[in-house]
């Protein structure tokens, strides 16, 4: 298929389609608003229903219900908006099942604006909603890999029954950019036995449930889903280097950052520093692995986080380091994206300081 180009709230919305999804449950709030537009008219065209429920806290409950049923489900919102939806989203990993969440987060705390931000990171990656859980975090950094990981985001979900969030921000979800939905061949993906859609007497009865009275109940039911867990690490993670191979400070970033990083590491490069870039594609689980190996090479002299927040990533960051290697931050807050002058001259205070 051809390239088009397309908004990136636009271009996620007919990824979902094009992935199987026919049902979207959502509330509107800027800067996503895009993404349920073009479900609303979409949608109907391929036999699936939209609807604009009365509150985020009513959407996630539908997404419940639907995946509950065994459908491909999503919904999506921005920062505030997905604060109302935890109770559900730990209603929703709790009973195990598949869906897709998409937050395009815009800056905070509180009502706080509308432009882009990254300070959604542990909300997202630590579990936001109460109990013990996680949910896949995927963070694309192009309109282009938005697109490959919606799709992809859906079948990780079926996959291992847990529901997925692309963690995008307001930038990449107003730019444009070209994109190609192209043919994919998807995972051989479990039957979905366990879906309450009516009973004839020729199963199991198919219970939706996290609700458990019994503590040993729960303990047991809790260690199966951290079973899981391991597993999807074990086999998910998802990582790019960029330039690593002799660079003196590696810079970690992800999403919108992570481009502004790429083109200071070409600047630096005229300049003869050696920089490189770990940017993590899943958040959870994260990259744990490829941090620390490049901290234990004797070329690498320090680590710099970059993130348009006060510094959330960047704990994840120095755990990986394991203490082998300095480790440093810079963000912009607020919705300030960082500027590439002012990440290089946090180069140079940190290469003044390890040489």
């Amino acid at each position: 298929m051809s390239k088009v180009l397309m908004k990136g709230n636009e271009a996620i919305a007919e990824a979902a389609i094009q992935a199987g999804c026919r049902y979207f449950f959502g509330y509107p709030i800027t800067p996503q608003n895009e993404i349920p537009a073009y479900m609303a008219k979409r949608l109907p065209q391929v036999g699936g229903s939209f609807i604009q429920s009365e509150s985020e806290v009513a959407a996630i409950n539908m997404v419940y219900g639907a995946a509950g049923a065994g459908a491909r489900a999503m919904t999506s919102s921005s920062s505030p908006g997905i604060s109302l939806k935890q109770e559900g989203i730990s209603y929703i990993a709790g009973a195990e099942l598949p869906c897709l969440i998409v937050n395009m987060v815009r800056s905070g705390p509180g009502l706080g604006g509308i432009q882009a931000a990254q300070s959604d990171y542990f909300q997202a990656v630590k579990g936001g909603g109460h109990g013990d859980y996680h949910l896949v975090v995927l963070a694309p950094s192009t309109i282009q890999e938005m697109v490959d990981l919606v799709q992809e985001g859906f079948d990780i979900a079926d996959q291992y029954r847990n529901p997925v969030m692309i963690l995008g921000d307001g930038m990449l979800g107003q730019m444009m950019e070209p994109v190609e939905f192209s043919e994919r061949k998807g995972r051989d993906l479990p039957p979905k036995d366990w879906a309450a859609t009516g009973w004839k007497g020729d199963r199991p009865r198919a219970v939706i449930n996290s609700l458990f009275i019994d503590p040993q109940e729960l303990e047991d039911h809790v260690n199966k889903i951290y079973r899981k867990y391991e597993m999807i690490q074990a086999n998910e993670t998802m990582v790019e280097c960029y330039n690593c191979e002799d660079a003196e400070i590696i810079v970690c970033a992800y999403g919108t950052t992570s481009r502004v990083v790429r083109s200071v590491i070409d600047r630096a490069k005229q300049q003869g520093i050696k920089l490189g870039l770990i940017r993590p594609i899943t958040l959870w689980p994260f990259p744990v692995d490829t941090i620390r190996s490049y901290a234990e090479k004797d070329h690498v002299k320090a680590f710099l986080t970059v993130e348009m927040s006060m510094g959330q990533m960047v704990e994840d960051v120095t755990l990986s380091i394991g203490g082998k290697k300095p480790s440093h931050f810079y963000g912009r807050t607020g919705g300030m994206i960082p500027n590439p002058d002012d990440i290089l001259v946090e180069i140079e205070k940190i290469r003044g300081g390890v040489k």
